[in-house]
């Protein structure tokens, strides 16, 4: 019997997540062992230091531990939440499936009477660490005051029972793969805040010279997703954004037809910039491509230039 090793953080949701991916592929791949190894990444060590590492060009603290791992072949498959990913490929090492997205959506959870964004009075504190959030929510409502929130999920829902914060805002894809989507009290429109490129989305990862194991990975790939996802990571490429800037983006198929929403905004949501194309799904990347020229001409380079010196 082949043996198969799947890496991964070892935080709850990526725990939840990498099963989840085990269990899809021990469907397609019965006289297969998957063994799960957790990792420690930079980003799990030091969070505090999260925003500094991501202005100083380190893109990969969440990530870098577990390719080192990969390209040394102590694992085989690595596991990502897609949106830790850079866009620029790490050498020796490719993408090989993209499975079926969660819903992309942010998720609202509140204290008592405090369950929907209609519902916070002015002046309620939200918290997240997200800029995109962050810009959204404050060209949505400037009244609101956004506070910083770190850590791992239950963490973060645990803040809304302080007196810090009235309400936190989280991706809801965690909630869900986490088995905790009753905890969510508003799935947030897209057109309040558009998700961040590939949100939702998990990417297996293997050594670019191991087909066999490509093969392994291919067989839980989602093709829609899969076009999905390269449209939003060619406009987020494109702009020449990182995973911090107060960007989103979000791509819809229908049929053959796919639709790319993209959004850039100032950090205190005095501006957000949005455009939308739409093309055959084929062209994904295309279209990524041009909604990202399209944005830069209306000036977006200039809100992700003064993100980063925030």
């Amino acid at each position: 019997m082949r043996t198969v090793t799947v890496g991964t953080r070892g935080s709850t949701l990526a725990l939840s997540q990498t099963r989840w991916v085990v269990e899809r592929l021990k469907e397609q791949w019965p006289e297969t062992e998957f063994r799960i190894q957790t990792i420690t990444t930079k980003g799990d060590k030091n969070r505090a230091s999260l925003q500094s590492m991501a202005k100083a060009g380190d893109k990969g603290f969440w990530i870098k531990e577990i390719q080192d791992a990969l390209l040394a072949k102590s694992i085989d498959i690595a596991v990502h939440s897609l949106k830790d990913l850079p866009t620029e490929q790490t050498e020796g090492l490719e993408i090989a499936s993209i499975p079926k997205r969660a819903d992309a959506r942010d998720v609202l959870v509140g204290a008592e009477g405090f369950k929907s964004l209609a519902a916070l009075p002015e002046g309620a504190r939200i918290g997240t660490s997200s800029v995109r959030r962050r810009a959204f929510l404050k060209a949505f409502r400037p009244d609101l005051q956004v506070i910083p929130v770190r850590g791992n999920i239950e963490t973060r829902m645990a803040a809304v029972a302080t007196d810090d914060y009235d309400a936190v805002i989280l991706a809801g894809a965690g909630l869900i793969r986490t088995d905790q989507r009753h905890r969510a009290d508003e799935f947030v429109p897209t057109d309040i805040l558009l998700p961040a490129p590939g949100q939702g989305a998990l990417a297996l990862e293997v050594r670019a010279d191991d087909d066999l194991i490509a093969e392994v990975a291919y067989a839980i790939n989602d093709a829609v997703t899969d076009d999905r996802i390269t449209a939003e990571r060619e406009f987020l490429a494109g702009l020449g954004a990182g995973c911090l800037a107060p960007v989103g983006a979000f791509a819809t198929v229908k049929g053959d037809l796919l639709t790319l929403e993209g959004w850039v905004g100032a950090v205190d949501g005095s501006e957000v910039i949005k455009a939308t194309t739409s093309g055959d799904a084929s062209e994904c990347a295309d279209l990524g491509a041009e909604l990202a020229e399209d944005m830069l001409s209306q000036g977006a380079l200039q809100l992700i230039e003064n993100a980063r010196e925030e």
